[in-house]
């Protein structure tokens, strides 16, 4: 391989699989070689790809970071780069492996270099042992989850919120079944147009994914179609944005057939602008200036279904709006008012419909629970009633593709002559959580209804004195949605403004 090697003045590179087959010969150039897909190879997050690199080094050189890369990137069992003496003979062998999670945050293992002929090394017995070490520093975390993640934000300048941004998004990927295993805030002058975060923090980042077993990186942004193929190119993980986590909680939790279109179509209008193939097979056959080609490619036809899915989603909403519409208009003939609940995700709004009117609404300790509207009816003290509705709950930055799909749902606040804010108070942002949904109902043109603020889960707050105070600030009735004596304040201003 070395008078090989010299003969050329060319790097060669070989493969080699478990057995100490050569798999694959590589011929590079002077400084270097390209390593082809392994895609047909295996990948988990407890083993290696069952291949290693060993290659020559011209000009005696050590291991390079492009190597200790190509270690980390391809989950190689084993990297090797053999000197090359000017006479064509070997010289020193370099070489590395990766490490599991250890307490000095190190990724990879760089052996002292030893002459080939000195190295002593039962190669399977190795690998199998440090596969051994990745499976148990994996099983002490005993996930079941086939999805595992790191969360990644980018701030420009330091903000008190970023931790709770990311720990928000951590609760989005818990209501969406995901184990979250590590999350990361990068703070830079500006997000890399390319990867988000810089290049050499993605790095760090696919190699924390190895240690620690993760297949996902999620994102606290939007990201563009662009930047998702980059980054899933360099990691070769599995990438997630904010507003994908939510529509797919969404599409979880929908139940009903309206809430069910709504999330379909939100999915289909965030997919199209994304929806990319990389398979050259796909392109056209005919091209160039003045040559559309003989037919559609697969990719235009994918899209071109899913405008027409789009357009036949968007006719169906219409029909069930319609009827949406004749149902209000039988409960305005009834002449009872209309208090509709709204409030941030897991305010608590199901569990206060739930107590308020004796119904079974699904109540859970996670984001997105509810996202169809239900309706109850209300009876007061003095024997009064009104019709009570639950809503999706709403959160900061919602997607755009969600509020327009959900435009219809929302529409029914119209018809409501009173809101009812749920807000966690025992949560330390619930004033950003109350600035986000009033920021939804002014979007929606809903600012100008008479609106009850509701401090909820009052039980959880520790110093009374301080709640007194808050609930006097931002005018609040103080309730606890479990407990049904705690609601006779909120059940009176209510019965007083309808």
């Amino acid at each position: 391989m070395a008078l090989l090697s010299r003969a050329l003045n060319r790097q060669i590179g070989l493969l080699i699989n478990r057995r100490g087959e050569i798999h694959t010969v590589i011929i590079g150039d002077h400084k270097s070689i390209m390593i082809p897909s392994l895609e047909g190879f295996r990948s988990s997050s407890d083993r290696f790809k069952g291949l290693r690199l060993i290659h020559t080094h011209l000009a005696g050189e050590e291991l390079s970071p492009e190597d200790l890369t190509d270690l980390s990137h391809l989950r190689l069992d084993l990297i090797a780069a053999l000197s090359v003496t000017q006479e064509g003979m070997p010289g020193l062998l370099y070489w590395a492996h990766l490490l599991p999670e250890n307490p000095e945050g190190n990724y990879w293992l760089i052996m002292d270099p030893v002459s080939p002929a000195q190295l002593d090394l039962n190669f399977p017995d190795f690998i199998q042992t440090l596969e051994e070490q990745f499976t148990r520093r994996q099983k002490t975390r005993s996930i079941a989850a086939a999805e595992k993640a790191i969360l990644l934000r980018v701030e420009t300048q330091a903000k008190a919120d970023a931790q709770d941004s990311i720990a928000e998004l951590g609760e989005l990927a818990r209501s969406c079944g995901v184990a979250v295993f590590d999350a990361v805030v990068q703070y830079r002058s500006q997000p890399d147009p390319k990867f988000m975060v810089g290049r050499g923090k993605l790095s760090d980042i696919v190699l924390r994914a190895t240690q620690i077993g993760a297949n996902l990186l999620i994102f606290d942004h939007e990201l563009t179609p662009a930047q998702v193929r980059s980054i899933s190119d360099f990691t070769g993980l599995k990438i997630l944005d904010r507003s994908q986590l939510i529509l797919d909680i969404f599409a979880r939790r929908a139940h009903s057939r309206e809430g069910k279109i709504q999330v379909e179509l939100a999915q289909l209008k965030y997919l199209l602008p994304r929806l990319t193939h990389s398979d050259a097979s796909l392109s056209r056959l005919a091209g160039g200036i003045g040559g559309i080609g003989p037919g559609e490619t697969k990719l235009e036809i994918d899209r071109r279904r899913i405008r027409e899915r789009i357009t036949h989603l968007e006719k169906d909403l219409k029909a069930v709006a319609k009827s949406r519409r004749q149902r209000r208009g039988k409960r305005e003939k009834s002449g009872l008012p209309v208090v509709s609940i709204v409030g941030y995700t897991n305010a608590g709004k199901s569990t206060l419909i739930n107590t308020l009117t004796k119904s079974a609404v699904l109540v859970e300790n996670k984001l997105f629970a509810t996202l169809d509207t239900k309706s109850a009816r209300l009876r007061f003290p003095r024997d009064t009633e009104a019709i009570i509705t639950d809503t999706v709950g709403f959160i900061r930055d919602l997607p755009e593709e969600l509020l327009a799909a959900f435009r219809a749902t929302l529409d029914e606040l119209h018809d409501a002559d009173l809101l009812i804010h749920v807000i966690d108070v025992s949560s330390r942002h619930f004033e950003n959580h109350i600035a986000a949904v009033e920021k939804i109902l002014e979007e929606l043109s809903l600012n100008d209804k008479p609106v009850i603020r509701a401090f909820n889960k009052a039980d959880l707050f520790a110093d009374k004195s301080v709640l007194t105070s808050l609930s006097s600030r931002f005018d609040a009735v103080v309730i606890s949605a479990f407990d049904k004596t705690t609601l006779y304040p909120l059940l009176e201003k209510i019965e007083e403004l309808v």
